[in-house]
């Protein structure tokens, strides 16, 4: 075989696996991406439709400005959403403030025990959060804090993952840059929030991302702690839409839950880039 028809072959084999990836890609998308379209069909359906036998992914008659309003005006919605941000934006705040010194510590300071106290980071990797459910649920009821929204916080101060994550990129960062920082007088403390963060700023991102969808998400630990309607976050303020008499009333409940959804999706959209970067990144050493 000449050299043309060996390079031909090796084009056409690289196409053939390009496009099986493609179609990979396309189908798991369509898979990820259903539930989502499904739940704007069923949004925008009056209630005998969303019941109808056959399938239909956009309504005979449209209902959104019923469904959305009722979703927005019979539960306080909103204030769903304001939970979310207040729990979410202090458990985040709170995460970076403990696991930037942590990795710190692991990934560029020499003492002992550093590598015992990883593994026992990489152990809390692996416990779920249900385990711990009840010492914690025991503990925040010893500090008087059930129903608030410190019971919604404190669990979550001490991720092990964004420890491991910051601790992996920090590794990358070369210690010549650190040995001049501490030539020019800069503390420990100064060389983590002024040049380490901002230079793993992709992995915040990242990392960031994570713990807000974590916790957005959650219906567990919520469900457990908190009773007053005032401040259940979004999870479990979509729980308030269900009537155990009248049952699930189906167009305004998918309503709350494209509303409570809609500000991931926009957010993941908008930092992408930052999110596979700081994986990337973080992976690469």
């Amino acid at each position: 075989m000449t050299a043309g028809g060996r390079a031909g072959g090796r084009t056409a084999l690289a196409l053939a696996r390009r496009g099986l990836c493609h179609a990979l890609l396309l189908a798991s998308s369509c898979l990820v991406g259903l539930p989502f379209v499904w739940m704007l069909s069923l949004s925008a359906k009056p209630p005998e439709e969303i019941f109808d036998a056959g399938f239909a992914l956009f309504p005979d008659r449209w209902y959104l400005l019923e469904n959305y309003g009722k979703a927005l005006t019979e539960h306080p919605l909103l204030l769903f959403l304001a939970n979310g941000v207040i729990v979410c934006g202090a458990i985040l705040v709170l995460q970076i403030l403990v696991c930037a010194p942590a990795a710190y510590a692991l990934a560029k300071l020499r003492f002992h025990g550093r590598d015992l106290m990883f593994a026992f980071v990489l152990i809390g990797l692996l416990i779920p959060q249900q385990v711990l459910a009840i010492p914690l649920f025991a503990l925040a009821h010893r500090l008087g804090i059930l129903d608030t929204y410190a019971a919604l916080v404190f669990p979550f101060i001490v991720s092990p993952f964004g420890i491991f994550l910051f601790r992996q990129f920090f590794k990358t960062v070369p210690d010549d840059l650190i040995h001049a920082a501490r030539l020019d007088g800069l503390s420990e403390m100064a060389i983590v929030w002024r040049l380490m963060v901002p230079l793993a700023w992709p992995a915040v991102v990242a990392f960031s991302i994570f713990s807000v969808v974590s916790h957005w998400n959650d219906l567990f630990w919520p469900l457990i702690v908190i009773r007053s309607e005032e401040l259940m976050p979004p999870p479990l303020g979509v729980v308030a839409f269900n009537d155990e008499e009248a049952g699930s009333d189906y167009g305004p409940l998918m309503a709350a839950a494209t509303v409570i959804v809609s500000p991931l999706i926009v957010a993941f959209l908008f930092a992408q880039r930052w999110f596979v970067d700081g994986l990337s990144m973080g992976a690469m050493k």
